[in-house]
């Protein structure tokens, strides 16, 4: 089973609307390399592992791909933060650019030479499941052989791919927004390397020799040091409610990334902070509730409320 905590795993700083950014970003979530991908492989590779003697092996799997889907909803959420507002007036809400059509305004003009024009014309100013020229994502980007180290090279290949080109992603944008999710990815990325590297040695698998990490030398970037000095490139977290995880029986000892520091894998997952919702859109119509549904959707809410309370009791305000 899984559970969504209401918290985004890494916070997003506020910066003004980028649509060129949002659209390079997209490659970062539904490209070949992209967090769809780690997403749906890793789950995949779990739901179908065979030997419960390697179960430890399944865990690290599950746990890398349960964090993916936070990784998927950051970085879908940072492409919607780009192109948030029509950006003719940046981002900043006021009358009469707000108000689609008014003097014979055109607030979604920069639709039509900025980025991706679907992000406009069919997400309403959100995230797709494309890569950035737009080509949809495909299952059959998913790699799951059956066969442990062949799927565990694959997965390291995949995070150190995924992580060299977030450095190019970050090398495209000086955007605030950006810039604070793809260091976060950059430096997940490199934990994920860690934690598969550290499984295929203790398979008796030389990965140096066969799959070489390549250098990206990440930690210039200010955003990613920052990350590197908390340690966060070492940590591996079970998002297991049951505690019956044991993948720290692999994520343990020195790191792979020859950094001198340790792995850790005792924390179930990060504190993640509060998910705001996005304002609306008029200019794309959205969500487009008129007062008789909104009151339908408040009506809706307190009854799911009632029914949360009369089940788990209410909630404690202290």
């Amino acid at each position: 089973m899984y559970f969504h905590l209401q918290n985004l795993i890494n916070p997003i700083e506020q910066d003004e609307p980028d649509p060129a950014a949002a659209n390079a970003l997209q490659e970062g979530l539904g490209g070949q390399f992209g967090e769809m991908r780690t997403m749906m492989q890793y789950l995949f590779q779990s739901i179908n592992f065979r030997g419960p003697s390697a179960k430890p092996y399944k865990d690290l799997i599950q746990g890398i791909g349960t964090e993916e889907i936070s990784h998927v909803e950051l970085i879908g959420t940072t492409i919607a933060r780009l192109l948030d507002g029509a950006p003719g007036y940046h981002g900043r809400k006021g009358d009469p650019i707000d108000k689609p059509g008014l003097d014979g305004a055109t607030p979604l003009s920069i639709a039509l030479d900025h980025g991706n024009i679907h992000h406009y014309l069919v997400g309403a100013q959100g995230a797709l499941p494309v890569d950035a020229a737009g080509n949809p994502w495909l299952g059959s980007y998913v790699y799951n052989s059956g066969n442990l180290v062949l799927d565990l090279l694959y997965n390291l290949m995949l995070e150190s791919t995924g992580r060299l080109q977030k450095c190019r992603l970050y090398e495209m944008t000086d955007n605030k927004t950006a810039r604070s999710t793809i260091a976060y990815l950059i430096v997940r990325d490199q934990a994920h390397e860690n934690a598969y590297a550290k499984a295929l040695e203790t398979l008796g698998v030389n990965w140096k020799g066969t799959l070489p990490i390549p250098k990206t030398n990440a930690e210039r970037f200010p955003e990613v040091k920052r990350l590197v000095d908390l340690g966060l490139q070492g940590k591996q977290f079970s998002f297991d409610l049951g505690d019956q995880s044991e993948a720290g029986k692999i994520f343990q000892g020195m790191s792979p990334s020859g950094d001198g520091t340790q792995l850790d894998a005792s924390e179930q997952a990060p504190a993640g902070v509060p998910i705001e919702i996005a304002v609306e859109r008029p200019e794309e119509f959205s969500p487009g509730a008129d007062k008789d549904l909104i009151a339908l959707i408040e009506a809706t809410a307190a009854m799911e409320m009632a029914d949360i309370d009369a089940t788990f009791g209410k909630l404690s305000t202290d």
